[in-house]
């Protein structure tokens, strides 16, 4: 018997399937010097028309987490499960099944693509991999091509050499969809294009997940693309959660001090995070990092408490969660974009 996804009440107070939750994820790798917490204890929900941006400096953690909630590997901690099935308690044949209906865009799509192999031949790789006598392979290429906006008897006989960037992206995007998804994970999807393939492909994913009943996440570090195409937005610094909500929200009014210094740094819509001065170049290591809240050696707003007790997400307004001792207020957080708080506490 196929479970029943569960349900969760959206903006509008409608019930949304909840199609993927991961619960407690932790993900720890082995190193020379030590483990490395790469996660800590993120719960994630992806919902169904639904996209989740995942956002954060490099190395927060956001393809780890990525990789964890399709098995690749699997977590160090946690639960993971898909339309209500735990996937860690599923055997290996009744787990590679299921992949299918997991799939994942990645940030560079030429090299995501076998160079030796035609667009319609590697838009069918998912068919290939997993053969159903009953699925028209050839109408299935053509269908989800079309869907992508390239129709097959144009590109269906190109090489990824053949393709712009933006083009390659999009045959990336049909190979997934060949495969029927339920969930679409897209990591850094359009870093690597220029800003007239963003626009098309973010455009796309849009649509799509609209379309065809996906649950997406969506990761990236610009936050003016985050804007752009997600509906909920969840920022991580260091492996943890700090902030998630609705996106308008969330980055019309951050509560989290490390959310007002990354859209402190991006002065104009679309402009990847860069140095504004409001955060040192680089994060503390995840081989040691700091005490309580990974964050205080950052914020400017940090005190004894922060240092001693580890935030907990916590409900600030309904649908939007913070992991702060002290959220900022409206005016706090316009300081901080206005580069006021421009001095850590360490």
């Amino acid at each position: 018997m196929t479970p029943v996804p569960d349900a969760t009440p959206d903006a509008t107070g409608a019930d949304t399937p909840v199609v993927l939750r991961a619960t407690g994820l932790s993900v720890v790798h082995r190193t020379r010097s030590g483990p490395l917490h790469a996660v800590s204890g993120v719960d994630v929900e992806l919902r169904e028309r639904h996209t989740l941006a995942l956002v954060g400096e490099s190395g927060s953690g956001k393809s780890s987490i990525a990789k964890a909630l399709l098995r690749l590997p699997p977590p160090t901690t946690g639960t993971v499960t898909l339309d209500g099935t735990d996937l860690a308690a599923l055997a290996p044949r009744a787990l590679r099944a299921l992949r299918p209906r997991m799939q994942m865009v990645f940030q560079d799509p030429v090299s995501s693509l076998n160079p030796r192999r035609t667009v319609r031949d590697l838009v069918a790789e998912p068919l290939d991999a997993h053969p159903d006598p009953s699925v028209d392979r050839a109408a299935v290429v053509e269908r989800q091509l079309e869907a992508v906006g390239l129709p097959i008897g144009l590109f269906g006989d190109r090489r990824p050499a053949q393709l712009s960037g933006g083009q390659a992206q999009r045959v990336a995007i049909a190979r997934a969809l060949a495969a029927e998804p339920r969930v679409l994970i897209a990591d850094e999807a359009v870093s690597a294009l220029d800003v007239s393939a963003q626009a098309t492909v973010l455009n796309l994913l849009r649509r799509l997940t609209e379309e065809r009943g996906l649950a997406s996440l969506f990761i990236s570090h610009d936050l003016g693309v985050v804007r752009a195409v997600s509906d909920d937005v969840a920022v991580l610094h260091l492996g943890r959660l700090c902030e998630q909500g609705p996106t308008e929200e969330v980055l019309a009014a951050p509560a989290h001090p490390y959310t007002a210094a990354l859209l402190a740094a991006v002065p104009e819509p679309g402009r990847p995070l860069g140095d504004s001065g409001l955060l040192p170049a680089d994060p503390p290591s995840p081989l040691d990092p700091p005490s309580g809240c990974r964050f205080r050696t950052r914020c400017p707003f940090a005190d004894e408490r922060c240092a001693g007790e580890v935030p907990e997400l916590r409900e600030v307004s309904p649908g939007r969660t913070v992991a702060c001792h002290r959220p900022l207020t409206p005016p706090q957080a316009a300081a901080v974009d206005a580069g006021a708080a421009a001095t850590p506490t360490r």
